[in-house]
C-alpha cells in the first residue's frame, strides 16, 4: 500500500522559513516524479514545485522562485520544500504528490500558516 506522509507544516511569521518534508512507503520512490501543490482557503490546488525522478529537473511556480526549493532524498524515500522569506500569501495545506505513467498519489497535506 502506498504512503505519503508529510510533516514540518506549522505557525511561521512573515520572512521566515520552514521545511516540509514528505516520506514515502509502497513503492519504488526513485523511479516517481514529485511535486508539491498548495490549496489555500477557497481557492483552487496550485502546483508549487516540481522535481523529476533523478532530481536533475525542477520547476516552480513564479510567486515562489527565488524563495522556494524542492529537493529529494532517494535514500531515504523522501521529497522536501524549503520555504524561505515567506509571506501570508504562502498560507495553505501544502500536499506532496508523486507519479509514474498513469498512477498518482497524494498525501494528506500539512498546513502552513505565515502570520505575525
Amino acid at each position: 500500500q502506498v504512503q505519503l506522509v508529510e510533516s514540518g507544516g506549522g505557525l511561521v511569521q512573515p520572512g521566515g522559513s520552514l521545511r516540509l518534508s514528505c516520506a514515502a512507503s509502497g513503492l519504488t520512490f526513485e523511479s516517481y516524479g514529485a511535486s508539491w501543490y498548495r490549496q489555500a482557503p477557497g481557492k483552487e490546488r496550485e502546483l508549487v514545485a516540481f522535481i523529476s525522478s533523478t532530481g536533475g529537473i525542477t520547476n516552480y511556480e513564479d510567486s515562489v522562485k527565488g524563495r522556494f526549493t524542492i529537493s529529494r532524498d532517494n535514500a531515504k524515500n523522501t521529497v522536501y520544500l524549503q520555504m524561505n522569506s515567506v509571506k501570508p500569501e504562502d498560507t495553505a495545506v501544502y500536499y506532496c504528490t508523486v507519479y509514474r505513467g498513469g498512477s498518482r498519489y497524494w498525501g494528506q497535506g500539512t498546513q502552513v500558516t505565515v502570520s505575525s
